[in-house]
């Protein structure tokens, strides 16, 4: 009788607490790992959606003049009225994320998505306040959209009442008190994430809540800032108990004294890297408070810098099992994160208006502008930078190097399409990343390694070209070799000195000797190396261009095929075809390629616009195969030409151009 009534009483104690049980996809903390409902381990893998719902200055161009999402907001309602500015907004948030962003943020490989926003798209700051739908309304499609791909929302107070922090990507404003300042700005923080923690707490793929992006104040020991982090986590705990809480340290979150110990079994420590070293040195102090507290590590923010240091970044944070968030998903003109939006001239014209040197614009011009470079910000048409995703989800732990674009020779290698990869694997730079200050790409074009990519008005090439070249670096290229055969080479080279030098190899094996780079009159005044008479075998190699001497500009190399191989000859089937010439227009030297169908005798003869003849340029037997003639133009006088080619019963003409 005794017994059954002790077990009794036990029984009535465990109805009186509180139970979380979760279910198959919230994550919660399990010691110092993050698991789902059933005990699994998630591995955060995530994109910061910045820029979003709370703009930065510097991802729209603006921070010159206007840092702070206010200061934003003023220049543009003082060119286009208020009213104008709210549908600007609305607009702006309709279409800078939508669905095609998360379907291929879940393609590329990512699990998770952190969300930053201002709190006044919740709420009004006003006493009292006043509760706001629209953040719920954006809010729910967005979780709608990454329920569909599996992907966690992690929700991050970037802009809280007030700032917590005195820089603009809190949106803070001296002219009013900060968080820190004002008790009625505190209160409504904590009011706020009670009605998001109502509103989500049976939501399994929301992630968890991270209560304030990156406090900067001076908060003797903290305490003020743990204050408020309990204040915040018992309002959410009275109603949802279902979703992990992520605490970021003090100073840009990076100082965690005062928040320990941890004051809820459910809550994980988020700290921010940025241009440091990537050695477990540098994150030793995280590593001890997840030893001391048991609680996991969530590396909530980092980027803004180089392939290699991503690769670096992603790799360190594997072998210490802490999950990341990478910043941000876009912004304009930018290749250090996955798109970029192209910036329109109008909008330069705003850009150059509020910033003192530009003329006012009416207030049609400056919203047609505006709204325009928001559509510049859709998915569809930002340029997508697949080297930094391949550096994010490929690169780490994998030495293997995958072509950028298709290189095919004969045609043209551009020096920017070198292969993805690591570096000393891909391409070799000597200056690569940023770690307190360095320029890692002096170029700030195309693509995000250290190689200093620019853009380039050399004829023929892809718009870009490779500079400020230093000793001992070089360039790997995955090349496919059509046919066998001899060729020559053109390297197409800039500088405004001499001394540069560079050759290249085929297979680790020399394909030409030790070229000297002159000096061509200019960064930009484009002249050929010339190699003639090489043999390449066909089939898939790597070429790589190694620069011995700096000081130059390389656009590309171009393959000219001059014979074809014996197994080429043999095996080979052709027919007769007469191509454009190129470059064309030229000055003064161009290529005519061509090819011959069977034994015969082929003739290719030069006109003028009248059909006199200028000029044979072949004129003997081919066997069949694809053949190419150089034809130096430096005696004639600028003008339009015809060349035909007679080679059995084929007869074709085609125009050419000579610009001096």
């Amino acid at each position: 009788m005794k017994i059954k009534s002790l077990c009794f009483f036990t029984a009535l104690l465990f109805v009186g607490l509180p139970t979380i049980v979760f279910s198959q996809n919230f994550l919660h903390r399990q010691d110092k790992k993050i698991v789902n409902g059933s005990g699994q381990e998630i591995y955060l893998k995530g994109i910061g959606l910045g820029g979003w719902l709370l703009q930065e200055g510097y991802m729209l161009q603006t921070s010159g003049f206007a840092n702070a999402q206010w200061q934003i907001r003023e220049k543009i309602a003082g060119l286009i009225g208020e009213t104008s500015t709210e549908e600007f907004y609305e607009i702006y948030r309709d279409n800078f994320i939508r669905k095609i962003d998360i379907d291929s943020i879940r393609s590329w490989g990512f699990n998770s998505i952190r969300l930053p926003f201002h709190y006044n798209l919740f709420a009004e700051n006003s006493n009292p306040p006043v509760f706001l739908n629209k953040g719920f309304e954006i809010v729910d499609s967005l979780l709608a959209w990454c329920e569909e791909n599996q992907i966690y929302l992690i929700l991050d107070m970037h802009a809280a009442p007030g700032g917590q922090s005195d820089e603009p990507i809190s949106d803070y404003n001296p002219a009013y008190p900060s968080l820190w300042e004002s008790e009625l700005n505190k209160n409504l923080t904590v009011q706020v994430w009670r009605k998001i923690a109502e509103h989500y707490k049976d939501k399994e793929w929301i992630g968890g809540y991270d209560l304030l992006n990156e406090p900067k104040w001076s908060l003797p020991g903290n305490q003020a800032l743990r204050d408020l982090y309990i204040r915040i986590t018992d309002t959410i705990r009275a109603v949802d108990n279902n979703h992990i809480i992520f605490i970021e340290g003090n100073w840009f979150a990076t100082d965690f004294s005062g928040l320990t110990p941890p004051w809820d079994d459910n809550m994980a420590y988020s700290f921010h890297k940025y241009w440091n070293v990537n050695s477990t040195s540098a994150i030793q102090s995280y590593i001890n408070l997840r030893n001391s507290t048991n609680c996991p590590l969530w590396l909530g923010e980092t980027g803004e810098n180089s392939n290699k240091w991503f690769v670096d970044c992603v790799e360190l944070m594997k072998n210490n099992n802490i999950g990341w968030a990478w910043w941000p998903l876009k912004k304009i003109e930018s290749i250090a994160g996955p798109l970029s939006a192209v910036k329109l001239p109008a909008y330069q014209n705003l850009l150059n208006y509020w910033s003192g040197s530009g003329s006012p614009p009416t207030a049609q011009y400056a919203y047609d502008a505006l709204v325009s470079q928001v559509y510049k910000l859709r998915l569809e048409n930002c340029i997508y930078q697949k080297d930094v995703i391949d550096a994010l989800i490929r690169q780490p732990f994998n030495t293997v190097t995958r072509p950028f674009a298709v290189n095919e020779i004969p045609g043209i290698i551009h020096a920017s399409d070198y292969d993805l990869g690591k570096l000393y694997y891909a391409y070799k730079d000597n200056v690569y990343e940023n770690t307190g200050g360095a320029t890692y790409n002096s170029g700030w074009s195309y693509r995000n390694d250290g190689v200093d990519i620019e853009n380039s008005n050399a004829f023929l090439s892809n718009g870009y070209n490779v500079g400020w070249v230093e000793p001992g670096e070089w360039l790997k290229h995955t090349v496919n070799v059509l046919q066998s055969g001899t060729y020559d080479i053109n390297v197409s080279v800039a500088s405004a000195n001499t001394g540069g030098k560079l050759y290249l190899t085929l297979d680790n094996q020399n394909l030409t000797p030790v070229l000297d780079i002159p000096n061509t009159g200019g960064w930009q005044n484009w002249q050929y190396l010339t190699v003639t008479d090489v043999y390449i075998p066909s089939g898939q190699h790597e070429l790589m261009t190694r620069f011995l001497l700096g000081g130059y500009n390389i656009s590309y190399i171009e393959f000219f095929q001059k014979t074809v191989g014996v197994e080429d000859e043999i095996s080979g089937s052709f027919d007769f075809d007469l191509m454009q010439n190129y470059p064309n227009p030229f000055n003064s030297s161009t290529y005519i390629k061509y090819s011959v169908g069977y034994d015969t005798e082929v003739t290719i003869t030069l006109y003028d616009i009248m059909g006199k003849e200028v000029e044979v340029l072949v004129n003997e037997f081919k066997h069949p195969g694809n053949y190419d003639v150089r034809y130096d133009a430096k005696d004639l006088s600028s003008g339009l030409y015809f060349y035909g080619m007679k080679a059995g019963n084929y007869v074709n003409y085609r125009k050419i151009i000579l610009l001096k």
